[in-house]
């Protein structure tokens, strides 16, 4: 599968190496341009590229966004529409300014993000630590495995998102959908950063 990545800080990178790992062919960006990612590519091997926002999104079949949720209309909106989208974005007012509709509790970052891209988005990647990312792989059956939320609408997105959880080592939870099930792993939640099973997330958030 090719996989386009926009943002490459500690989730975006963590996340382009997981699946390089696993032999999909990997294309990630950052503001900045490529040419300030050739050394962390070549660090990952042959199968991870450079690019822009813009080309990482026309090249993934999937794509990650794991940018500042203050900056989310510098998307390639056109490129991401129809296209599913792992968002991994989280709302901190002290960070990204203060939104309304936010704070109000009207919507969720999720949503907005949906509608100002088109894409078929799922929500995953967020509510854990890059450093347990990075180093809380575990086999298929390990007791000590840990649980990855996933929201979103569209089932057979959370199928393919699923999927590439379980294969780089944990184990999804479907949640439900990118509203309400969403709001309950986002930032201030009891659930949000902390490593647990896949019992015991379900178990706290009613699954």
């Amino acid at each position: 599968m090719r996989i386009g990545i926009i943002g490459a800080g500690r989730i975006g990178a963590t996340l382009a190496r997981h699946f390089a790992r696993i032999g999909h062919e990997v294309a990630i960006s950052n503001s900045r341009g490529p040419e300030t990612l050739e050394d962390l590519a070549a660090r990952m091997g042959g199968s991870v590229q450079a690019m822009t926002p813009r080309e990482a999104a026309e090249f993934g079949q999937v794509v990650v966004v794991s940018i500042p949720y203050g900056r989310y209309r510098e998307l390639p909106a056109a490129q991401l529409r129809g296209k599913l989208v792992i968002d991994t974005v989280n709302y901190y007012p002290e960070r990204d300014g203060h939104d309304s509709d936010l704070d109000g509790e009207a919507t969720t970052s999720s949503e907005k993000i949906r509608e100002y891209t088109g894409a078929n988005l799922v929500k995953a990647f967020n509510a854990i630590y890059w450093d347990t990312l990075r180093d809380a792989v575990r086999p298929k059956g390990d007791p000590e495995r840990l649980a990855i939320p996933v929201a979103g609408t569209d089932s057979e997105a959370k199928a393919v998102v699923s999927g590439l959880i379980r294969d780089i080592g944990f184990d999804p939870v479907d949640v439900g959908d990118l509203g309400e099930g969403g709001r309950k792993y986002q930032p201030g939640t009891n659930v949000y950063a902390v490593p647990l099973h896949a019992d015991e997330l379900s178990g706290l958030l009613h699954v």
